[in-house]
């Protein structure tokens, strides 16, 4: 018998450290698309504006962290 889920992934994000001591960043969520399978009504028109509100500044962030550890990986 399988449980149904009561947590979903909206947005994440993370700062990982791989095996070789390289800093990486990794974004992830439910794509919009999806988001009918775990919302609906209210809920689901809630989930969908705060995916609008936070994408772009959660990938701004990512775009300037991922720069930002592509030096520290590589230096000159």
């Amino acid at each position: 018998m399988t449980k149904k889920s009561t947590e979903a992934n909206l947005l994440g994000f993370k700062i990982l450290i791989d095996s070789k001591g390289c800093l990486v960043t990794e974004m992830s969520g439910v794509r919009e698309k999806d988001l009918p399978k775990a919302f609906s009504g209210a809920d689901l028109r809630l989930m969908r504006q705060i995916q609008r509100l936070l994408r772009p500044k959660i990938q701004e962030l990512h775009k300037f962290l991922e720069d930002e550890i592509s030096a520290l990986n590589h230096p000159a």
